[in-house]
């Protein structure tokens, strides 16, 4: 079955327009009504970055008629490794601007929609109503929660993806008879549990290969062809490159899309009690990089302690520092003296934070958090620390 307008409302194709979708006219399961239906289309992708950026591509080039962006980061270097809707002249660009540029250079029939804001409980419903379908990008819980229940509060499909590392996962949320994202996750996990791909890492090819999951299941939904991501989530393992499926069953007792207890959107930095994370520094002494770097050239006596992971440490270091990874830091407590002063960095001095308040708890007295992490470092005292 297929979503949007009935046959004899979908908008007809010109002579361009066949000879450009010609590969799909003659698939049976697609033929031309299955592209006018593509092009009278109306997606929202939620994000333009690595999942983002095949997903915008390939719906394009598959002519799906507009495509709604909400997307509000602009385009760091650090981005160009995955998202490749965007290139290297791009960087500083705000991404909604560089991806409708690209979208618009595969396919100019596509009609882009740009939001140039961070999609919030005060204007989801307003934007997502217009949509036939959502395809969601995102790459936090606090997002994916808030997709996925104005998906319900609307009845829209919602494609869902995920990445980390190695291993994504993709299904379809929020149809009638299947089940929605809080089937899968009732709750989401304690804030800091799962790292970000900032934190964590992504492999460059893995939000392509999920992506273009993401993609093969939006042009199925529209065009009603094979069997979509219903009820099963796909998980995949590109160490060992394995797919697999599992099942997934609407839970009666959801309060989205089993009892509809929810009535309406909530404030879902505080569902995921990421309230205040972002001052998870407050409290604890600090030290910035200029006042450090005075400590050295005075040769003060110190400890300088590096919290981050081993690979980290080969990516680039403070001079005269100690590695001893946060993961780890209980056993390296046992090995500094009390006594001295102590200075904890990582990358951008969250995890050192936690350090500082073992260091605490511990009885140090003098221990001090490095301001902005080695980040900070690179960009005031050394430049030639690399950035990742």
């Amino acid at each position: 079955m297929s979503i949007g307008r009935p046959a004899s409302e979908l908008p007809s194709l010109d002579q361009e327009e066949i000879l450009r979708y010609s590969r799909h006219l003659i698939i049976p399961d697609v033929g031309v009504e299955g592209q006018r239906r593509l092009k009278a289309a109306r997606v929202l992708m939620v994000g333009a970055g690595g999942l983002g950026s095949p997903i915008g591509l390939y719906l394009a080039a598959a002519g799906v008629g507009t495509l709604g962006l909400v997307e509000f980061d602009v385009v760091d270097v650090t981005n160009l490794q995955r998202q490749v809707i965007h290139g290297t002249k791009d960087v500083g660009r705000k991404k909604v601007e560089s991806a409708r540029d690209r979208i618009h250079d595969v396919n100019p029939h596509v009609k882009v929609v740009p939001y140039d804001t961070q999609l919030t409980s005060a204007n989801a419903l307003d934007i997502v109503k217009d949509y036939d379908l959502v395809v969601d990008g995102t790459d936090n819980f606090a997002t994916r929660y808030l997709v996925n229940d104005a998906c319900v509060l609307l009845g829209k499909p919602n494609v869902y993806g995920s990445i980390f590392r190695f291993e994504g996962q993709s299904t379809v949320f929020c149809t009638t008879d299947g089940p929605c994202y809080r089937c899968l996750y009732p709750e989401p996990p304690p804030p800091g549990l799962v790292p970000s791909c900032a934190e964590g890492g992504v492999l460059g090819v893995l939000p392509g290969l999920l992506g273009l999951v993401q993609a093969t299941e939006a042009v199925k939904l529209i065009v009603g062809a094979g069997e979509p991501l219903v009820g099963r989530l796909l998980l995949v393992d590109a160490l060992r490159m394995s797919f697999r499926t599992v099942k997934l069953r609407k839970n009666p007792a959801c309060p989205a899309c089993g009892t509809h207890e929810l009535k309406g959107l909530v404030d879902y930095v505080q569902f995921c009690g990421l309230r205040g994370q972002e001052d998870v520094t407050d409290g604890i002494p600090t030290i910035t990089p200029a006042e450090l770097d005075e400590r050295r050239r005075r040769k003060d006596a110190f400890d300088l302690i590096d919290v981050r992971e081993p690979h980290e440490w080969e990516i680039g270091r403070i001079e005269g520092a100690r590695l001893a990874p946060l993961s780890s830091f209980a056993e390296t407590l046992r090995t500094l003296d009390s006594a001295r002063d102590v200075v904890v960095y990582c990358k951008s001095g969250v995890r050192s934070a936690k350090a500082v308040r073992q260091l605490q708890a511990a009885g140090f007295k003098r221990v001090w958090n490095l301001a902005g992490g080695i980040l900070r470092w690179s960009e005031e005292i050394d430049p030639t620390v690399p950035r990742y």
